[in-house]
């Protein structure tokens, strides 16, 4: 029994060396904090405010076609955003009202590469002028606002990218997000101008606009002008002609001059007016025409988004009030869809 004890130890020690061998391999690899096992300081980890930054950018380019320079320029959405709002609307506008700018500009972007267009120069999906929306490059900001372009274009920045990632949809679907300048107090429908109705293009109440700069404008042309831009011929009593019907914002409808009708809308482009609310007087030889508002009148109004701004609207509030029955949402999916085309 005597001699059985150095075997007895021996196993005893044997048992210890198993349970401690494992444990001394792991330790220096390992540190613990508060019960919780971390990665050792040499191991590096990816900052979670880079993953954000990858979920949040748009992987979306945008080829706009520069008509001074017949070059297509290629760019990251939210930077073609930045030179779109820049050029659209004037950044000493409230901030609220320059991110409604930025969720229609980016719908309007987003809407129009979805559709297409198959007569843009190659490569392009706009162009800069107005047929699309009008685009600046950082460079030519930079020589328009002179000593103003850091805070200009930090302000410019900063709606656009508060609004990132977000389009305005009408049954979930991007819409045609359209805006002009200055109302006559109402914005118009869409049938009123154009040939279509669309659902949330309606007439709705736009009071802000009075203190616009271009509320009223006034043209003076000849006579002989007017009937020939016109394809019309005055009478000798001295009347111009009657309007025969409104729109539902308040617009000529319809112009009767001499027996010959004409559409408001026809009349402003051929006369080059400045909205389709005119009035007019024959004195000597010569048509005074007092028009109010500036632009087509369909969508969202820039200065009457202003004035709603400076009465403590956000940027929701002024978008869901132009455009009728809209949403805004994500455009993820609607990115992934062109992304995936390319």
């Amino acid at each position: 029994m005597k001699q059985a004890k150095p075997i007895v130890v021996l196993g005893v020690i044997f048992f210890f060396v198993v349970l401690l061998i494992p444990t001394l391999l792991v330790v220096p690899f390992t540190e613990k904090t508060d019960g919780k096992l971390k990665l050792h300081e040499n191991v590096k980890q990816t900052p979670k405010t880079e993953k954000l930054q990858k979920v949040t950018a748009s992987p979306l380019d945008v080829s706009v076609y520069r008509t001074e320079t017949k070059k297509v320029e290629k760019l990251p959405l939210e930077d073609y955003l930045v030179g779109v709002v820049a050029a659209e609307m004037p950044a000493t506008f409230e901030l609220e009202a320059l991110k409604a700018q930025s969720l229609a500009a980016r719908t309007y972007i987003v809407q129009t590469m979805m559709n297409g267009n198959n007569h843009l120069p190659q490569g392009a999906d706009v162009t800069d002028t107005v047929e699309y929306q009008v685009y600046l490059n950082k460079d030519e900001l930079r020589s328009r606002w002179n000593k103003d372009y850091d805070w200009k274009i930090k302000k410019i920045q900063e709606a656009v990218k508060d609004t990132q990632g977000q389009i305005l949809t009408y049954k979930n679907k991007p819409i045609n997000a359209t805006f002009f300048s200055t109302s006559n107090g109402y914005t118009e429908n869409s049938e009123a101008y154009w040939k279509n109705s669309i659902p949330y293009l309606k007439s709705v109440a736009s009071p802000w606009d009075k203190k616009s700069p271009e509320f009223t404008n006034q043209k003076v042309m000849s006579v002989a002008s007017f009937e020939q831009r016109l394809g019309v011929k005055l009478t000798n009593s001295g009347s111009v002609g009657e309007i025969v019907s409104r729109t539902p914002g308040q617009r000529v409808d319809y112009v009767k001059i001499n027996g010959k009708e004409l559409s408001g809308k026809d009349v402003r482009e051929k006369l080059g007016l400045s909205s389709a609310d005119f009035h007019w007087t024959k004195k000597g030889n010569e048509i005074i025409i007092n028009t109010k508002g500036y632009g087509h009148g369909i969508g969202m109004s820039q200065y009457g988004a202003n004035g709603m701004a400076l009465e403590g609207k956000t940027y929701k509030d002024i978008v869901t009030h132009y455009y009728t029955g809209v949403a805004i949402t994500p455009n993820d999916q609607f990115v992934a869809q062109l992304t995936a085309k390319r």
